[in-house]
């Protein structure tokens, strides 16, 4: 992961070890704020998010912890998981396209 610094931390038990990585999310997040001034002409092909390596670690950790220790990084089953991500107004910093106008019902598209 660039970036990415990772520290281990032994627990004062002397047996449980915890990972924590840290990365400078800023100039990924002014990225983002850039490519959302830009007009994106096409679907295909069109750039959606920048996601820090470490947010992609919080959402496999949060995964893991809800009992979906199976899952990979990248996956289909993961990249399902960030699709989810993205759609919720939480995140939507990351994206780096525009919201489009809607009319009617935004419900499943055919």
């Amino acid at each position: 992961m660039d970036g990415v610094l990772i520290r281990p931390h032994l627990d004062s038990n002397g047996r449980d070890l915890a990972i924590e990585h840290i990365q400078d999310v800023e100039p990924v997040l002014r990225w983002n704020h850039e490519a959302r001034r830009e007009e994106q002409s096409s679907d295909w092909g069109r750039h959606v998010a920048r996601i820090p390596n470490v947010i992609y670690v919080r959402w496999l950790h949060e995964e893991h912890g809800r009992g979906n220790a199976a899952l990979r990084m990248f996956s289909p089953e993961f990249d399902l998981i960030v699709q989810r991500k993205l759609a919720d107004p939480e995140w939507a910093y990351l994206r780096t396209d525009r919201p489009k106008l809607l009319t009617g019902w935004p419900g499943k598209q055919t």
